[in-house]
């Protein structure tokens, strides 16, 4: 029996596979939110105590970089040491891995019915694979293939520079610059990047903020869902939707951006938790027109393939890493 987690800033996805079932058949499966745990041992324990399962091995999917067999969560105040946690947990082995590896491993295991195309391109089916995941942060990982074996590869490009793609956008740098110093992408690019957007329309004056969500932002600890719900569904706030349709732009850019990078000729796959939820055909068009604002390389990332994955994909991607290695001892 494997163990495996999909450790996110928001919220952490437990579930238990076995062999015989594989890594899209959970035998018993739990969320936690995670910012209510002083640690993911705490939430392993607890889960643990629900269930009678002969626990062998864990594999954990976590949002940062993993260095040897530790990882600090980027969004999270949590350092996690995998010997320290099979020792705590009584697992015998616990591995840790990229989120975004594992969500790139489980590109191979998706059927049409995970993912909703937004373009459908020409894929070389052995062609690297590109993957960007904005969820409370922006994950980006890729895919390339060793004979019939696909190997998934970190990256940390959501921290990397923000370039801002046109004269509003370079006014949301300085706008950025000026309070935190360096702007990465993930600063604007993510469900910590919405709100900020947000507020920087609204001292620029581009649109007025209505009184009645202006009362709903106070309420809340969290202002993404209500700006991403109030931008898109009808009646539409106008400054939500500004932020939705410049989130959507700058999206559209980096996943561009990575695109020709890793030159992904198999594909761009959005996952994470809010490409599923924004994308529709006036948003996706936004996205394409972004992504393919290339220059002399317009016409190479206009034959990629372009899809939104539907599925917990991290969490799959994390099984099928940890059971192939239980099965290879």
């Amino acid at each position: 029996m494997l163990l495996a987690g999909d450790i996110g800033g928001t919220k952490t996805d437990l579930a238990v596979f076995s062999g015989a079932d594989g890594p899209r058949s959970p035998l018993r499966q739990a969320e936690f939110a995670s910012r209510e745990y002083a640690s993911l041992r705490a939430i392993v324990q607890e889960f643990l105590r629900g269930g009678d399962e002969a626990i062998t091995s864990a594999c954990f999917a976590v949002a940062g970089p993993v260095i040897g067999a530790r990882a600090k969560i980027t969004n999270l105040p949590w350092a996690i040491d995998a010997s320290e946690l099979a020792n705590a947990s009584g697992i015998g082995h616990v591995l840790l891995v990229n989120d975004l590896v594992a969500t790139a491993l489980s590109i191979p295991l998706l059927g049409p019915a995970d993912v909703m195309t937004l373009a459908m391109g020409t894929s070389d089916p052995r062609g690297p694979i590109a993957v960007i995941a904005p969820g409370t942060g922006l994950g980006e990982a890729f895919l390339t293939w060793e004979a019939d074996t696909p190997r998934g590869h970190a990256s940390e490009g959501g921290h990397s520079d923000f370039a801002p793609a046109d004269e509003l956008q370079a006014g949301l740098l300085a706008y950025m610059r000026e309070r935190i110093g360096h702007v990465s992408v993930e600063h604007v690019c993510s469900g910590i990047g919405i709100p900020n957007i947000y507020a920087f329309l609204r001292e620029a004056g581009e649109t007025t903020e209505s009184a009645e969500i202006a009362q709903q932002l106070k309420t809340v600890e969290d202002p993404t869902p209500i700006i991403v719900e109030s931008g898109l569904h009808s009646p539409h706030d106008p400054l939500c939707r500004a932020t939705v349709d410049m989130f959507i732009a700058i999206l559209g850019a980096e996943a561009g951006n990575l695109a020709l990078k890793v030159l992904s000729t198999g594909g761009v796959y959005l996952a994470g938790g809010i490409p599923k939820r924004v994308f529709d055909d006036r948003t996706g068009q936004l996205f394409l027109e972004a992504f393919r604002f290339k220059g002399r390389m317009s016409r190479l990332v206009e034959a990629m393939p372009v899809h939104v994955v539907l599925e917990q994909t991290a969490l799959f991607g994390c099984a099928s890493i940890g059971l192939d290695a239980e099965a290879s001892g």
